[in-house]
């Protein structure tokens, strides 16, 4: 069974073309043709049997996800990796220079899904779950992106990658932003969507913020509130909770309901893991002190910010100029919040072209060093 195409909604005529591409002091990137197809995904054909609704004990591996793309399980792998004193699970595979991506929330590893097969032929694919989400150790602290972050950096070395880039999404955004900023040896590039950027960075949002925003907001403060009240609030009506989420920040694209119930199964598995998925949000205000410090030195590194049109468009890309020297901008017609999702193929042919000296520079130092080794 052949999961359907998705096509992004032609904006309306009456949308002003600058509110779709947005305007940036910098480098201004394109939107992706979706003419490149999804031929360049390898195909989103069915490759496993098993659904959300099994629940089986090793829901999030590779092994147990749905639908995944055709000749994906070929490919990818999951993992266990001890890193940073805690057990973390990631799916690896492809070969090229290390590419890491970084989740948001609800979700899991599973968001890149339709972008892992195409970006393996280039690169070396690392797709983690964040610290007490899907199948990585459900840990009593360490929640703060400074943590978080440190988190991947130990993942890294234990994988033998000394350098690579980074692409982060949602909250995702927040923690690879720490991780360029507090290990900056290591991060070669950096891309980040959907979000206006790292609390602390970004202007803070207000608590009277009008209807609209407030609505794909409130999740926060109430993520935030470190008491059982929210746990038993949520479990009791995960589905409601969750897929508000889906729905309101989905910018007229729906994700296909066999996503969703997985990603509700895996968030409500069990009190415990529902309570870590709450942590990020309950070490807001920790994070937000650590970027006021971090972005007193601006990131040197290329920085890609990508919105969807839908949703929060070229303010993603805003949300990094106050903490890097070359930000680029990228907002995608047509979609909302989950633009890997929806939008695989522009966020594919974007990466592609952005990651592009990433890339060569890595192959000019293999030959460099072959070629050495080869006259010694």
């Amino acid at each position: 069974m052949r999961t359907p195409h998705i096509e992004p909604p032609v904006p309306a005529a009456s949308e002003p073309r600058n509110a779709l591409y947005g305007l940036s002091r910098r480098r201004l990137i394109g939107t992706a043709a979706a003419a490149t197809g999804m031929s360049l995904l390898g195909g989103l054909a069915t490759a496993s049997a098993s659904t959300a609704g099994s629940k089986p004990a090793d829901l999030g591996s590779v092994g147990s996800s749905p639908r995944l793309p055709s000749g994906f399980t070929k490919i990818f792998k999951s993992r266990f990796v001890e890193a940073n004193g805690i057990r973390q699970h990631v799916v690896v595979g492809g070969d090229g220079p290390p590419l890491l991506l970084v989740h948001g929330w609800p979700e899991n590893w599973y968001a890149w899904r339709f972008m892992m097969p195409a970006l393996a032929r280039d690169f070396t694919v690392v797709a983690p779950d964040q610290r007490g989400i899907g199948l990585s150790e459900t840990a009593r602290g360490g929640y703060d992106a400074a943590t978080l972050g440190d988190d991947l950096a130990a993942l890294m070395t234990a994988l033998g990658h000394s350098r690579f880039a980074v692409v982060g999404h949602d909250t995702g955004y927040i923690i690879a932003y720490a991780l360029a900023a507090d290990h900056r040896d290591r991060v070669a590039r950096l891309a980040v969507a959907e979000i206006p950027g790292p609390p602390g960075v970004a202007e803070d949002p207000s608590l009277f913020l009008p209807d609209a925003f407030n609505n794909r907001v409130w999740h926060i403060p109430f993520n935030r509130v470190n008491d059982e009240l929210i746990v038993d609030m949520v479990r009791s009506n995960a589905d409601g909770f969750y897929r508000y989420e889906y729905t309101i920040q989905n910018g007229g694209i729906a994700l296909p309901e066999y996503a969703i119930e997985y990603y509700i199964s895996l968030y409500n598995r069990d009190r415990d893991t529902l309570r870590a998925t709450f942590g990020l949000y309950r070490s807001w205000f920790d994070t937000l002190l650590q970027n006021i410090e971090r972005k007193k030195a601006l990131l040197t590194i290329p920085v890609l910010g990508i919105g969807g049109a839908n949703s929060w468009g070229p303010r993603a890309a805003g949300g990094m100029e106050s903490a890097a020297e070359d930000v680029q901008t990228l907002v995608i017609p047509g979609v909302g919040h989950w633009v890997a999702e929806q939008a695989p193929a522009q966020m594919l042919e974007a990466l592609t072209t952005f990651l592009g000296p990433y890339r060569e520079e890595a192959a000019a130092r293999l030959h460099s060093t072959t070629t050495s080794g080869l006259h010694r």
